[in-house]
């Protein structure tokens, strides 16, 4: 396990809770990428043991995945450069910070659960709010439109997970940047990366 590791299956899990738009690559028979949003299911240990999520049925890509379902799923949590400007140690180098999770996947389509794959993504992107969206506000005109999607399940076969997120960093660099960097998500990001946790 390396520096750069996530601590624990949480981690991952939150990057895709936080940050759920994916780029789904799949390579057979040709290249193909869609950015598609979409929401984890949780195994006992916490880890990401499959995500949900839908097509445009008009995309390529379905067909494709039909013939072979394996695929990448790509998520990129907070990113973004490290300006020496920000650091008075001399020689500090400028470097660039990121969390990013790669899912090597095999995706089962399943129209029938259609209304309830489009549920989960606007509960989740909703969230709590006391007025939070929902398709019934859209009435008759869901019937239509959910016919020009089709739901997945992507069961995830392996997970490889980086948190460069400055870990590496002298204390007092570490806290520089911390208190002088414009993005305020990477630095949060930063500061949760570098707190005490037990790995587990």
């Amino acid at each position: 396990m390396s520096r750069w590791s996530p601590r624990n299956a949480a981690e991952i899990a939150a990057l895709v809770a936080h940050h759920p738009l994916a780029w789904v690559v799949s390579g057979t028979p040709s290249f193909h990428a869609t950015p598609l949003p979409l929401v984890a299911d949780l195994a006992a240990d916490g880890s990401i043991a499959a995500l949900i999520g839908h097509f445009a049925l008009a995309n390529p890509q379905v067909e494709a995945l039909r013939q072979q379902p394996r695929a990448l799923l790509l998520f990129q949590g907070a990113q973004g450069y490290i300006s020496p400007e920000l650091v008075t140690q001399p020689q500090w180098a400028p470097t660039w910070n990121y969390a990013v999770a790669r899912f090597e996947v095999d995706v089962a389509f399943s129209p029938q659960d259609n209304g309830e794959a489009l549920d989960r993504l606007i509960a989740h992107m909703e969230g709590d709010r006391p007025d939070r969206w929902t398709v019934a506000k859209m009435g008759e005109r869901y019937e239509p439109m959910s016919r020009h999607i089709i739901a997945f399940r992507a069961t995830v076969l392996s997970c490889e997970a980086t948190f460069k997120l400055g870990q590496d960093e002298r204390p007092e660099s570490l806290a520089q940047i911390l208190a002088g960097h414009p993005d305020a998500g990477l630095a949060a990001a930063m500061r949760e990366a570098n707190q005490p946790l037990s790995r587990t």
